[in-house]
Order: C-alpha cells, then sequence, then structure tokens
C-alpha cells in the first residue's frame, strides 16, 4: 500500500534518469527505442497526462502510424463512445457517405467535444483514410473503435435501427423494453440517481433480456442481414452490451466511485477483448493500439488509486496478456492545456502550473529541462531508481489549478505503472475545431503583469 509521497534517493534517481533518458528532438529515429521495447507485442497501451495536450495527441498519432506501417497493427481503440467512433471506422475504412475527416467526427457532440473534435484528431484521422485507400483490396484495413460506456441512448437508437432491418418483431420488443427508461429523457444519471434510490423502477432486467435475446438469434441474423455491412451485427451487439453495463454504471454512480469506476475500466476492457475476437475472424491474432489517459492505462497496482480499490486497463491487460502488452505513458511540467473549469464548461486555454516540486514532472524536469523517452521495462537501474513513490499529475477535462494538489495529484510508482515514458517539458493546449472567443483569448498567467 502506498503510504507516503517523500521522494527517496532523489540525487540517485536524478543522475539514473539524466542518464538513462533518450532525447525526442523531433527527428524520424525518436520512437525506434520504443519500438524496439514493443517488438512483437499485440497490445501497445498509450496514454496522456491530460485530455487536452497537443504534444500528447500529436506525438501518440506518430507512434501508432509507425506501428501500423512496420508492425501491422489493425486497429485503434480509444476512449471514446462506441457509437461516434464506430462512424470514424467507416469513414477511415471508406465505408462511408462522410465527406472529410471533420464531418466523420461530427457525432462527436458530448462534453468534452474537444477530446476528439480537435485539429490533432483530425489530421490522424485523414491519414488514415488515406492509408486505408492505398491497401489493396486483399489486406486488411485499420479501423478506429470506441470502448466507452457513456452512449447509453445512442447505443439503443442504434441497436433499434439493426432490427428494424434484420427482424421488425424483435425491433418492437426492444422499444418496449428501452422504454423503461423514457421518463428520463436523454439524462442517463436521472435515471441512475431515480433507480439507486429507490425512486424509480430498475430497468437492469429489461437490458440483460435484450441481450440476451440478441445474442440467441445472431446465427439467424447472419443469414438475414446480407444487405448490411459484415461489422453490422457485431457493432448492434456491442451497442446492447454497453446499454447493458451503462444502466449498471449509472446506477452504481451513487453508490460510491470505485465501483462506478471499476465498471467502466471493466468494461472497456471486455470491449477489447471483444474487439480482439471479431478482428481474429481471418485466423490472425490482430495488434491493437488504445489511446486512453495514464490514469486508464498505467497500471493501477502501482498507484495509491489501487490501494484504495480501483483498477483499470491497464491492470486488465497486463494481467490477461503479459509481456505481449506494452503500457506507455505521458508526463508534462508546465505549458497550457484545453480543458474546464466545471463539468459541461467552456473549453478554456488553460495555464498548467510548473509541477510540485516532489512529483515525477518536477524530478524530470530538473534534469535539463529536456523532452526524452525513459525505457522502463529493460533499464534496470533506471526502473529500480523511479519505484519509489512519487506525486504523478493527472488532468482530464477539467483542470482546477487552484486545488490542484488535492485535485490533480496522486501517489505513484512510476516504473511499475509503465513499460515506458515520454516526457515533453513545456507543452500546449490541443486546438479544438469549435474555437471560441473563450479558449482564444486563454488564461491570463498568474505572473501578469509583470511576467516574472
Amino acid at each position: 500500500m502506498i503510504t507516503s509521497t517523500r521522494p527517496l534517493v532523489s540525487e540517485n534517481a536524478a543522475r539514473l534518469v539524466s542518464s538513462g533518458a533518450q532525447p525526442l528532438v523531433g527527428a524520424a529515429e525518436d520512437f525506434d527505442p520504443l519500438l524496439a521495447l514493443i517488438g512483437n507485442a499485440h497490445y501497445v497501451l498509450i496514454g496522456e497526462a491530460s485530455h487536452g495536450t497537443h504534444e500528447f495527441y500529436r506525438v501518440r498519432a506518430e507512434i501508432t502510424k509507425r506501428l501500423i506501417r512496420e508492425k501491422g497493427f489493425v486497429g485503434i481503440a480509444v476512449e471514446a463512445d462506441w457509437p461516434d467512433a464506430y462512424r470514424v471506422n467507416h469513414f477511415v475504412r471508406g465505408a462511408s457517405d462522410d465527406a472529410d475527416a471533420e464531418e466523420a467526427l461530427a457525432g462527436f457532440k458530448r462534453f468534452p467535444q474537444w477530446m476528439w473534435r480537435n485539429a490533432d484528431v483530425v489530421d490522424f484521422v485523414g491519414w488514415l483514410r488515406t492509408y486505408n485507400d492505398g491497401r489493396a483490396a486483399s489486406e486488411p484495413k485499420v479501423g478506429f473503435y470506441g470502448l466507452d460506456l457513456y452512449s447509453m441512448h445512442a447505443s439503443m437508437a442504434a441497436v433499434l435501427e439493426y432490427l428494424d432491418i434484420v427482424d421488425p418483431a424483435a425491433a418492437r420488443r426492444a422499444r418496449q423494453r428501452y422504454a423503461c427508461f423514457e421518463h428520463f429523457g436523454e439524462d442517463p444519471q436521472a435515471y441512475g440517481y431515480a433507480a439507486s434510490t429507490g425512486l424509480a423502477k430498475s430497468c437492469e432486467g429489461e437490458v440483460v433480456e435484450q441481450l440476451v435475446e440478441l445474442r440467441r438469434a445472431a446465427a439467424e441474423y447472419i443469414r438475414r442481414d446480407g444487405r448490411l455491412p459484415q461489422d453490422a451485427l457485431f457493432f448492434a451487439e456491442q451497442n446492447a452490451r454497453l446499454v447493458q453495463n451503462a444502466e449498471h454504471y449509472y446506477r452504481a454512480m451513487f453508490g460510491g466511485r470505485v465501483l462506478s469506476w471499476n465498471l467502466r475500466d471493466t468494461h472497456m476492457a471486455e470491449t477489447l477483448d471483444a474487439l480482439t475476437s471479431f478482428l481474429a475472424r481471418g485466423g490472425t491474432p490482430p495488434k491493437l493500439v488504445v489511446w486512453a489517459h495514464n490514469s486508464h492505462l498505467g497500471d493501477a497496482r502501482a498507484t495509491e488509486l489501487g490501494s484504495r480499490g480501483e483498477l483499470n486497463v491497464g491492470q486488465l491487460v497486463r494481467t490477461r496478456h503479459g509481456a505481449d502488452a506494452a503500457l506507455i505513458g505521458f508526463t508534462t511540467y508546465a505549458g497550457t492545456v484545453t480543458a474546464a473549469s466545471d463539468w459541461d464548461g467552456h473549453a478554456e486555454r488553460k495555464v498548467v502550473r510548473p509541477a510540485l516540486p516532489e512529483s515525477y514532472e518536477a524530478l524530470f524536469h530538473d534534469v535539463g529541462g529536456r523532452n526524452f523517452l525513459l525505457d522502463l521495462r529493460t533499464d534496470r537501474e533506471l526502473r529500480s531508481a523511479l519505484l519509489t513513490q512519487r506525486l504523478e499529475r493527472a488532468i482530464g477535462v477539467i483542470y482546477r489549478p487552484e486545488t490542484e494538489r488535492m485535485s490533480h495529484y496522486f501517489a505513484a510508482k512510476l516504473s511499475s505503472q509503465f513499460d515506458a515514458v515520454l516526457h515533453y517539458d513545456v507543452t500546449r493546449a490541443v486546438e479544438p475545431l469549435e474555437r471560441t472567443g473563450v479558449w482564444d483569448r486563454g488564461e491570463i498567467p498568474e505572473t501578469y503583469p509583470s511576467a516574472l
């Protein structure tokens, strides 16, 4: 159990970080050591220390491009809603009517839009479409998939749309079951509160029944849906499973953070497993990249959150696949970030405070203020030095500098959490597609007007 955040043997750690740091200078060969570390792994989990940092999105995309071109990766699974990401999947595979990458990302309407509707993701989605268009007909196209479970109502609509085509009678039964949620409109949290407090009937039985019926009829539907894409049934089944898990999640939200967190990350790991099985139909185990926040992809057992009972995708994937999975994190010391001050708030360009002195980020800054890669798997001395627990910063879609120590730091043992870490010392905010005056204006630095 992690009980203290006091840095130990700091001088030795700084020396080993300085000697083990592999420079990231923007050259084509920057990521050669990382690809060597990844080797033949089938799962590469690439995190981010915030949901709004340009360098994390851009570099993650560049690493992913190399994994696709050089190591045969066939899918990107991201911390995003399944239906919205599947629209992007159809676009990059040349199977949609969307005119360009920006239009393909139009399904991302829910807060926080900027996580996926930003300039860096548009560039990557456009690249992926061009790459797939250049593939031979016999070669698999690279897909783009969502892992998250917030899209309960959109997923219900997708299930009904599929059943309307292949089995209208089953569609009528599904509508009757999903009508259980009608009293709450499009607000799943209102349903979760009412159901968890006994103010309304739980819809658990209905959503389970719907998923079971869909799975039982799968063989028959495969024979009927010849007019639909080959992945239509898989898409519908994943939406039905998402509805079941989301119903449980929204009830659990009012029973404590640990339970709801664990339900969400278990759902994402199960979706990754389902995607693996679906893409392995040709007999070749697929190689998949996962994009999500560090807090989801670094092994939770190495953090104080894990000591409280939280698990995450990184822990589950590492437990199931061992060295066949590579867990990669990002850190930054200072700069700017796109984030909101409150849930459902405007996207703002906020100043990221310099990291706290007892943090990993400050340690990395103090060895020279450089950008570098740390190999925490094969560099044994460095790995041992960074097993000492320190603070680690995590900025999600909300950033509150005024409560930063409480809101955005947790204790961790970095080299147990990740196999490699990329440190970018000063970073800048990701650029939303929907830029507003609030974002353009940015936040006045604390040093204004002296700038000292």
